[in-house]
């Protein structure tokens, strides 16, 4: 399987994303439900965007690795932030948090989430090489 990101020319370029992800290949697809800032225990984990920010990546990552894969499998994010917040933090915590490796996303301004204390909600979808069929 090959997953290639694309940055065709003509469009915004911008290192945080990419505008076209393909995936090549007998692949697996892992459809990540939205993540929020919760931990293990049900507890909300930070009050600002860039702490809520990081645990719900944690939790798409917790996701991803129960289906065998990783951020690099990862071919689009789907990130709902509440209406307010600055997604310029929110970019600024994923950077740290996910790495470098840009992957196609959509960013939602919704007037709130399932909690009224979540500030951002993040959806994966990511492709995962099958074993070569016998």
């Amino acid at each position: 399987m090959q997953i290639i990101h694309h940055n065709p020319v003509g469009l915004h370029s911008n290192p945080a994303f990419s505008q076209v992800v393909t995936v090549k290949g007998r692949s697996t697809w892992v459809f990540v439900g939205g993540q929020n800032a919760v931990d293990a225990q049900g507890n909300i984990v930070g009050a600002d965007l860039g702490a809520q920010t990081i645990q719900a990546l944690r939790n798409v990552i917790t996701a991803l690795q129960a289906a065998n894969a990783t951020p690099r499998n990862v071919v689009r994010l789907v990130i709902y932030l509440v209406q307010g917040q600055d997604v310029r933090a929110a970019f600024a915590a994923a950077q740290s948090s996910w790495g470098a490796h840009p992957t196609a996303i959509t960013v939602i301004i919704v007037t709130g989430l399932a909690n009224p204390r979540f500030l951002v909600e993040i959806e994966a979808t990511a492709a995962v090489e099958d074993e070569p069929l016998a």
